[in-house]
């Protein structure tokens, strides 16, 4: 199926699409600022989710700057694992964001209806990243603190420098949070989830079962010196991963 804008297109989105140019089918989901639908644009039949964002509830925010941030940046990746935004337009009251269709949904959701996944499972999968609003333009070393509190790496806790291997952290979290079910520094109060985070206070509960394939991984990512924690690469060849990859699935993260 084609892309219904072609690269060099999709930043003059607005001054092409209507809300007229779709058929709006069923919700796919609701948030703070709007909803998405699933769509077809009539002129390609091309299908895809329409992110439907109120222009009142950004601006009580304070989050145009993050949304402009979003379109400038995911308008021009191009890569299989990342939510294609294919365009956008806007009327009076709303700004429409045309987004790739990911036909199985949030990875978050799923994983709440299975309160975590197998080994297999966990290890396998494509998955698309999409939300860019948070994201920069730049391969410098920074000092902002954002994101998701159970994710934040020391560095970022600490407000010191940091740079890409911060993902290695995340990635880290994230494997936890699929075998477990819960982030591992997970606390009632975020001033324990920060001691937790710097310590690098990792423990593995009996229940459910891990293998120490798993744990090895998720240890080698969870690392306090940055500089240590196993390359993007390596990942990749861990014996864990080789063991269990089988993708199978697309999701939405």
């Amino acid at each position: 199926m084609r892309p219904i804008l072609s690269p060099s297109k999709a930043c003059n989105a607005e001054k092409r699409w209507t809300l007229s140019d779709f058929d709006i089918g069923k919700p796919l989901g609701r948030g703070k600022f709007g909803h998405v639908y699933l769509a077809r644009e009539k002129r390609s039949n091309h299908v895809v989710a329409l992110k439907v964002l109120f222009k009142t509830q950004l601006k009580q925010s304070q989050v145009e700057h993050q949304l402009r941030r979003e379109v400038e940046i995911q308008s021009h990746l191009r890569h299989p694992n990342i939510l294609r935004l294919y365009g956008y337009f806007y009327d009076q009251s709303r700004v429409y964001l045309i987004l790739e269709y990911a036909a199985k949904g949030e990875l978050y959701k799923e994983l709440q209806k299975c309160n975590y996944f197998n080994e297999r499972r966990a290890a396998t999968g494509e998955v698309k990243i999409a939300d860019f609003g948070w994201s920069v333009h730049t391969f410098n070393r920074r000092r902002t603190m954002c994101g998701t509190l159970d994710y934040l790496p020391p560095e970022m806790v600490e407000s010191s420098e940091h740079d890409a291997n911060v993902d290695i952290w995340s990635l880290g979290v994230l494997c936890y949070e699929f075998l477990y079910g819960v982030p591992p520094f997970e606390a009632k109060e975020h001033s324990d989830t920060y001691r937790r985070i710097l310590k690098v206070d990792l423990r593995f509960p009996l229940k459910p079962v891990v293998s120490s394939a798993a744990k090895d991984l998720i240890s080698q990512m969870l690392v306090k010196d940055a500089s240590q924690r196993l390359p993007l690469v390596k990942v990749l060849e861990h014996p864990w991963i080789v063991q269990n990859a089988d993708p199978s699935g697309i999701y939405r993260s």
